[in-house]
């Protein structure tokens, strides 16, 4: 095959339900996914309120096992991997040796040795490649399970009750960033309480050729709840709301955890080396010296919409670029997540705006996230 002809889109297993549905379809990462159904704002309101049910079956499994394998995840990542117990899950990074950030991951820990490496779409390649590289030396394996799973996610104040009607899981035992292994309507699935929208709710993995029963004993559960399909197109309004970073935007190779903001998930106090050490601690003294941009909410006072790569202005000078932007369904308001010099990163810094196509357009400053559910 000559490189200037297209390779084909990846389908998930639910590529027929979604067609069938009627989904508006798009390549993202090299899978053909859903964008919506739709509309991306009833979908959204959907999450918010009741809830949406996701095909997320495109992100990238890495199963670690062996003896080694809680040493060796402790070396490749920037988390303490060896504390988390089993059944729980952890937010971690993935580093180059530089401090730059090549993934942003969640590690679940299904038994004494042997962990779930969750990985974006778009990097699941990298971290595969990067993990194989890092265990030479340790006793583990490294196995790219990405086929081995399809994953779908029930997420919104309802999903709780929906699921319980699919499974005898303890749901109510189960904490925020857990898993465990159950059946939900007669499918074996590790059932997690994680997500990606800022509500409960709970991802399950399951094997492919499983998904498409699951995901129609889902809508027959959630008929009474107001459940819907949802794309990715609300998936992303729903995690800026919520101030989730995403790879590609709020997270790049250029910036390190602390540049992020998100140095906490590094932890030095582990014991052993791990890889980026040494720049992640002069990025941590770098940062405690001189802050650098941060990462902050910014709110339209008009209704023009600011996107990736805009830049932030203040007194004439540019001071900081949007990395993510959308119409918030919540606020009702545009939104955007962006980098700016710390001197106007406080709440309620005046006289911040965005150029949007020459035109300085006003903004407030605010801290995120833009929403949070209520408890």
């Amino acid at each position: 095959m000559s490189s200037t002809e297209p390779t084909e889109l990846r389908r998930t297993a639910l590529d027929a339900v979604h067609r069938a549905l009627g989904a508006t379809m798009t390549d993202f990462a090299g899978w053909d996914m859903p964008l919506r159904y739709g509309s991306e704002r009833d979908e959204h309101l959907a999450v918010r309120n009741r809830a949406g049910l996701f095909d997320l079956s495109h992100m990238g499994e890495i199963t670690v096992t062996g003896a080694d394998a809680a040493a060796f995840l402790n070396h490749a990542l920037v988390g303490d991997i060896a504390s988390v117990g089993v059944g729980r899950a952890r937010y971690t990074m993935i580093c180059q040796a530089d401090g730059g950030i090549l993934d942003d991951l969640i590690v679940y820990r299904l038994a004494d040795t042997e962990y779930l490496v969750v990985a974006n779409a778009s990097n699941a390649q990298v971290v595969l490649d990067a993990l194989t590289e890092r265990a030479a030396g340790f006793d583990a394996e490294v196995r790219d399970d990405r086929d081995a799973y399809a994953l779908i996610a029930v997420q919104g104040p309802q999903s709780p009750g929906i699921l319980k009607s699919l499974t005898d899981a303890d749901l109510d035992g189960l904490k925020y960033y857990a898993g465990l292994p159950g059946t939900v309507a007669g499918v074996p699935a590790l059932i997690a309480r994680t997500g990606y929208t800022g509500e409960d709710g709970f991802e399950l993995f399951v094997r492919p050729e499983h998904a498409a029963a699951l995901w129609q004993a889902l809508t027959e559960a959630g008929e009474g709840a107001g459940l819907v399909p949802c794309g990715l197109s609300c998936r992303d309004t729903l995690r800026l709301e919520a101030g989730m970073p995403l790879y590609g935007h709020e997270l790049t190779t250029s910036l390190t955890p602390f540049d992020a903001g998100l140095g906490r998930v590094v932890k030095f106090g582990k014991e052993g080396d791990f890889v980026g050490r040494e720049a992640l601690a002069e990025a941590a003294a770098r940062a405690e010296q001189n802050p650098p941009r941060v990462l902050v909410g910014l709110v339209a006072e008009g209704r023009r919409v600011p996107r990736a790569g805009y830049s932030v202005v203040a007194g004439g000078e540019v001071i900081g670029e949007v990395t993510s932007g959308a119409p918030s369904p919540t606020l009702g308001k545009p939104i955007a997540m962006a980098y700016v010099d710390a001197a106007y990163a406080a709440p309620g810094t005046e006289g911040v705006g965005v150029d949007i196509r020459g035109t300085h357009e006003p903004y407030q400053v605010v801290a995120l996230p833009f929403y949070r559910r209520q408890k």
